[in-house]
């Protein structure tokens, strides 16, 4: 119960997090954003795609507070089965990256972001994918 639990706090401090950007908030923001190594940013995000990541991580959130117990409603179990292999799988496809600007595998490691991304982004992500399977695994 604990590690659902744990999942579905950070999933929700990662949506709240995007939506903080959706209404003009900025915590984060510059740094959650990879760049070349001129400076220059090369994903330009628009406030529709924080609101869909937004909901996308509270979904994650809610579908860990269920898989968890705490609330006793259960989606149907092909949900539950696919939720529970896709949400850590995504987060695994991240960790590892496109070999180039974001993940543990990219080359453009010196800019603020690629920093970033090694010493946060990227384990968080791992982490994430490890505790997923290892629901899984211990089911």
């Amino acid at each position: 119960m604990i590690i659902p639990l744990f999942l579905s706090a950070i999933f929700l401090i990662l949506a709240l997090i995007h939506f903080n950007w959706i209404f003009g908030g900025t915590f984060g923001l510059n740094a959650s954003l990879p760049t070349n190594l001129e400076g220059k940013r090369v994903l330009n995000p628009k406030p529709l795609d924080a609101v869909i990541v937004g909901l996308g991580l509270s979904f994650f959130s809610l579908f860990y507070i269920l898989q968890s117990g705490l609330i006793p409603y259960t989606l149907p179990h092909w949900v539950m089965s696919v939720g529970a292999w896709l949400i850590p799988s995504i987060f695994l496809v991240r960790a590892i990256g496109e070999f180039k600007y974001v993940g543990f595998f990219k080359k453009v490691k010196q800019t603020p972001f690629g920093k970033l991304d090694t010493k946060l982004f990227s384990p968080l992500c791992l982490l994430i994918a490890c505790l997923g399977y290892g629901i899984q695994f211990l089911n």
